[in-house]
């Protein structure tokens, strides 16, 4: 009584303390671990990306502000030595089997990837689902703050440059800001880049709590490969990146404090207690020991 019974990453049975005994309340109850809920996982999902998407769509575009910090970024890039997104722009675009599978790598891997880690967790590290989806959410949410305070033209369509626009070259499906879907988002909310931020939240959560040695360096290239095609499909600058690494710390730091420990801290499995009637188990097993007396009685 008090205590719940988790099962954590070994396999072994270990006691968290009950969500009432701790004075916690409500909040103790929402940070224990728990399974989720199947349907309750899809519809949060489903609705917060329609949030996001409508609220990032919706932010205005600013079109010339957009195109002047997209200057400022590219001549700050200059004056530290690192702008070379129009070098590999270019030298990428060259190799036409290469840019095209960058295209299509930029339209669906963020979401593939991203939603297969989802469900990894959710099917093996229950335990450390809620605290790791808390960390996702909360880096887009903030994301959406750095769209409206800080509107960012992508390379591709700065003024006076010879970035290359890889999806209209090459004809392929690949952007939502390009061609006739263009008018379907928001051109300019390149800062920050969450291509990067969600690469690198799958990437640092599979190379922390995935056990085969090739699942970690898979999830460490991942984020590596995606900055590639950012800044190769002129669509982010370098420093769009680190602008998603900083919100990924953001979610980290949100998770931490809600949960009091980073995902990998927590147990990987979870095992709900069975329900106890009432008069405890102490009770139930005293009524069990006197029904096998009165039998053993019956059969003398």
């Amino acid at each position: 009584m008090g205590e719940a019974t988790v099962k954590s990453l070994e396999g072994r049975t270990a006691a968290s303390p009950s969500p009432m005994s701790d004075g916690g309340g409500v909040r103790a109850r929402l940070r224990m671990p728990r399974r989720p809920r199947i349907w309750f996982e899809i519809l949060l999902i489903g609705v917060s990306y329609w949030t996001y998407s409508l609220i990032r769509n919706a932010v205005p575009e600013q079109k010339a502000q957009a195109l002047k910090n997209a200057d400022w970024i590219w001549d700050v890039e200059k004056s530290v030595g690192l702008a070379f997104e129009q070098t590999v722009n270019h030298a990428v675009n060259s190799v036409t089997w290469l840019i095209v599978s960058m295209n299509y790598y930029y339209a669906t891997l963020h979401f593939v990837v991203t939603i297969g880690v989802l469900v990894w967790l959710y099917r093996w590290q229950p335990g450390r689902y809620a605290a790791s989806r808390t960390v996702l959410f909360a880096t887009t949410g903030v994301a959406l703050v750095g769209y409206y305070l800080y509107p960012l033209a992508p390379p591709r369509l700065m003024n006076g440059q010879s970035f290359i626009d890889t999806v209209l070259v090459h004809h392929t499906w690949g952007s939502m800001a390009s061609g006739n879907l263009k008018h379907m988002s928001n051109q300019y909310a390149a800062m920050p880049s969450m291509h990067i931020g969600w690469s690198l939240w799958c990437g640092l959560t599979i190379f922390a709590l995935a056990s085969a040695p090739w699942a970690k360096i898979l999830g460490l290239l991942y984020p590596a490969a995606t900055l590639v095609v950012i800044v190769a499909t002129a669509n982010h600058f370098w420093l769009d990146a680190v602008g998603g690494m900083i919100c990924l710390a953001f979610g980290f730091a949100v998770s931490y404090f809600w949960y009091g420990s980073l995902p990998k801290g927590l147990p990987k499995l979870v095992e709900t207690p069975a329900p106890v009637a009432r008069g405890g188990p102490s009770s139930r097993t005293a009524e069990a020991r006197e029904e096998e007396q009165e039998k053993e009685r019956a059969t003398r």
